[in-house]
């Protein structure tokens, strides 16, 4: 049987779907409010993830484990240490990432054609998702900072405004905000390109198993998809990313003098290949759930938002 090549919207909503910045701006409210309030939710299991990777010795007892260990030592607030630069540093990288990823895929499309971006579209989804992620990261890096600092030195600060200034005012903006740029990079874009990807690819797999594509599926079903491919990718993204997510840790926890290349190296060498995947355990749980979160409220909120599904483009077998 003969395959049918096509670039699939919302047959319902493309009359109506705002274009443009309007458009784009909806996407990026979307991915806001997805990503700040997963992340934001998850705080207690990241806190506990962060100790283990920074003092394995002490929180050595497994997830759970350590969950009790934290709420003995320090009381259950302390659980949600750095929610405020977890929330609001969330917040911006979801802008720039769900709407970054629909413009530059957009982008890409406008600039191949479609039918060259349906032939390589695992190629577009994986340069769209990594440009946008890269410059979200520039948004997400201060604050992610200030959070790995409030959770591994607790007294270091009350809170977002009293950390951000102190880093601000005792180490400067390159040292203190963006010595941990190079980890988050290597940390954030992999695992954007593997959960875009993966993603994109599972919804469409999952959605030829039903019969049916975004056209045809009902709201309940796509929603449906969209949390399934989500947990999907979210498992593959962590991971991927879980090494760099150590190294981020570990570089962001107290000062440090030197190229961050050689810093990095150095904890690489000193932790080996286990002593990166330290917290993966935990880290698997947290992202699958919040992968899958992620994109169901992104798919929800883009239908309330009235943005649509944005470009689509999938491999469909003729009837």
């Amino acid at each position: 049987m003969a395959a049918a090549y096509q670039t699939q919207t919302q047959k319902q909503q493309a009359a109506v779907a705002p274009t443009g910045v309007s458009l784009y701006a909806r996407f990026a409210l979307a991915g806001a409010i997805s990503c700040g309030t997963t992340h934001g939710s998850l705080t207690p299991v990241d806190v506990v993830k962060t100790r283990m990777q920074l003092d394995s010795v002490t929180y050595n007892k497994g997830m759970m484990g350590s969950f009790k260990q934290v709420i003995r030592n320090e009381g259950a607030g302390a659980l949600m240490t750095g929610f405020g630069p977890t929330f609001i540093g969330y917040f911006l990288q979801g802008a720039f990432k769900f709407g970054g990823y629909e413009f530059w895929k957009k982008t890409i499309i406008d600039q191949i054609g479609e039918e060259r971006a349906i032939e390589n579209r695992i190629g577009v989804y994986m340069v769209a998702s990594g440009v946008a992620e890269f410059i979200a990261d520039i948004a997400l890096c201060p604050l992610e900072a200030t959070r790995i600092r409030l959770v591994s030195q607790p007294t270091f600060a009350k809170g977002l405004v009293s950390g951000f200034n102190r880093i601000w005012t005792e180490e400067g903006v390159a040292r203190g905000f963006y010595s941990g740029f190079t980890p988050i990079v290597f940390k954030q874009v992999p695992y954007t390109v593997a959960k875009f990807v993966v993603f994109e690819r599972a919804s469409e797999s999952i959605m030829k198993q039903l019969g049916g594509d975004h056209d045809s599926l009902s709201e309940r079903t796509l929603t449906g998809v969209h949390l399934a491919s989500g947990l999907i990718a979210g498992f593959a993204a962590a991971v991927i990313s879980q090494p760099a997510d150590t190294l981020l840790s570990k570089i962001n926890k107290t000062k440090g003098d030197g190229p961050v290349m050689t810093r990095l190296a150095g904890l690489a060498k000193e932790l080996g290949f286990r002593g990166l995947f330290l917290g993966l355990g935990p880290r698997i749980v947290m992202v699958g759930a919040l992968t899958s979160l992620q994109f169901g409220i992104y798919g929800e909120l883009r239908r309330v938002f009235g943005a649509g599904e944005g470009v689509i483009i999938m491999k469909k077998a003729d009837n």
